[in-house]
C-alpha cells in the first residue's frame, strides 16, 4: 500500500474516531445534567397551578412566588410569572384574575 492511499485511510479512521469521542461526551454531559437537574421541572405555570389547587382560593402573585419557593424550592420571576398567568387569564386557560395581580383557578366544568 503506497503511503499517500494508508495516510487517507488513517485521515478517515481519526475523523470517525473523533466524532465519535464528541459523541460520547456529549452524552457524558447530558447524562450529568440530567441527574443534577433531576426529573423534568416544572414550569412556572404549572407550579402556581398547583399551589392555587392546594390554596382552594385567590392568591396574590407575592404569596404565590412565596408558596411556589416552599413547595418546590426554586425562585420564581415576579414579572416572568405575571405574564405567563395574565396570558393564560386572556385565553380562559385554567386561570382567572380576581383582583390586581391576584390569581384564582376557573371553576371546573
Amino acid at each position: 500500500m503506497d503511503d499517500e492511499l494508508r495516510d487517507e485511510i488513517l485521515s478517515i479512521f481519526e475523523a470517525v474516531l473523533d466524532a465519535q469521542l464528541r459523541a460520547v461526551r456529549r452524552l457524558r454531559r447530558e447524562s450529568r445534567q440530567a441527574s443534577a437537574t433531576g426529573p423534568k421541572s416544572k414550569s412556572q405555570v404549572d407550579m402556581a397551578y398547583e399551589v392555587l389547587q392546594r390554596a382552594d382560593s385567590p392568591l396574590h402573585v407575592s404569596e404565590l412566588i412565596e408558596r411556589i419557593g416552599r413547595a418546590f424550592g426554586v425562585e420564581v420571576n415576579r414579572e416572568s410569572l405575571v405574564s405567563a398567568l395574565t396570558k393564560k387569564v386572556a385565553r380562559k386557560d385554567r386561570f382567572t384574575r380576581s383582583e390586581k395581580n391576584t390569581f384564582a383557578l376557573l371553576p371546573r366544568g
